[in-house]
């Protein structure tokens, strides 16, 4: 296993990231822990969940995944130390999460006060901002018109963001958090966020989590050059695009058990048919260069300049094991080549 610093950090971090969105809907805590266990025993050390998981989110299973890994610290507390553990802070529009309230300097230290009592820990070693206050251009809102930047009051946007870096001072000051990270913004919410904290004196984000995968670049190359000269760590999420890059859903397959069978909180724009053709072009591409295709589509995120960690995850232990594979994967120059070129076909398939 390869390992990075994170950002401006001092944590090294595996170059797999272990995602648990599934833990508590997809995966028992009986799962969770083999999957725990296991990813330790290859050299993971990077964990990400969130108070909002597991995915789809609801009121009945809220906050379950941290509960499940809190359940695994509390039975595994010499492993504590080993891991480099984030959590987010949901935003708004999540009535039965405080009530639908956007990100504050108050609800940072409800959220966090909370997490730590269900991870049954001490301390976060990132603690993430889900997503920013105002919309933005992430969950299919980055097709022209569907944001529009006249409609943002920017100063109280900067006044809001404000507030946010007191409290996540306030938080490391108190040793309840030792770092910070953003996720779904943009370059301008990263320069935002990192004015204040030298205006402020706050130690600033050191990664942010966008989506990003074959179907989905448009943070390459902006806002990855932004992360690289900042010295911020960039942590790709669904890079399997919700699990479509490995095949599973060509044909209008929807095999039971998988995410696309449950209902999506934000519904499933990715499947569309631009992206199913893309899908299959690159399922050819991986069958000539003799892997699978979540394997493939991995491999390439890894190689990406200015990737950090890429957060994975499996609904079963022996697709965790496939999609770690692809990090020892070496693609080559014809393999490029030919991703290449269905990427210039399908720039933007959904």
């Amino acid at each position: 296993m390869q390992y990075e610093l994170l950002g401006s950090s001092d944590l090294r971090v595996s170059r797999v990231c272990l995602g648990t969105m599934t833990f508590g809907i997809q995966n028992t805590q009986q799962d969770a822990n083999e999957q725990l266990d296991w990813a330790l025993d290859q050299g993971i050390n990077f964990i990400d969940t969130a108070e909002m998981y597991p995915i789809p989110p609801n009121e009945q299973t809220y906050a379950d995944t941290e509960r499940f890994i809190g359940n695994w610290l509390a039975a595994n507390p010499q492993k504590r130390q080993d891991i480099v553990l984030m959590t987010k802070i949901a935003g708004s529009g999540i009535r039965y999460i405080r009530e639908g309230s956007e990100i504050s300097a108050a609800t940072i230290e409800q959220a966090i006060d909370a997490s730590l009592q269900r991870l049954q820990t001490d301390y976060i070693d990132v603690y993430q901002l889900h997503w920013p206050n105002r919309t933005s251009p992430h969950f299919a809102k980055h097709w022209p018109w569907r944001t529009n930047p006249r409609n943002t009051d920017v100063a109280k946007e900067r006044a809001g963001m404000r507030d946010i870096v007191q409290g996540i001072g306030k938080a490391i000051d108190s040793g309840k958090i030792r770092h910070w990270g953003l996720s779904d913004d943009t370059p301008w919410g990263i320069h935002t966020y990192l004015n204040l904290c030298e205006e402020l004196g706050v130690p600033k984000p050191v990664s942010i989590q966008n989506e990003f995968s074959l179907l989905h670049a448009k943070d390459w190359p902006y806002l990855i050059e932004t992360c690289a000269f900042e010295d911020v760590a960039y942590l790709p999420w669904s890079p399997l695009a919700t699990g479509m890059l490995s095949g599973k859903y060509l044909n209008d397959e929807r095999p039971k058990g998988s995410r696309w069978t449950f209902v999506q909180r934000q519904g499933l724009f990715r499947n569309t048919e631009t992206a199913h053709e893309a899908t299959a072009r690159y399922v050819e591409v991986a069958q000539r260069a003799r892997i699978t295709p979540s394997q493939l589509a991995l491999a390439w995120v890894n190689l990406v300049p200015g990737v950090t960690s890429t957060i994975i995850g499996g609904t079963t232990l022996e697709q965790l094991k496939e999609n770690v594979q692809a990090f020892d994967m070496t693609l080559s120059d014809d393999t490029l080549r030919q991703i290449q070129q269905v990427m210039k076909r399908y720039p933007m398939p959904f």
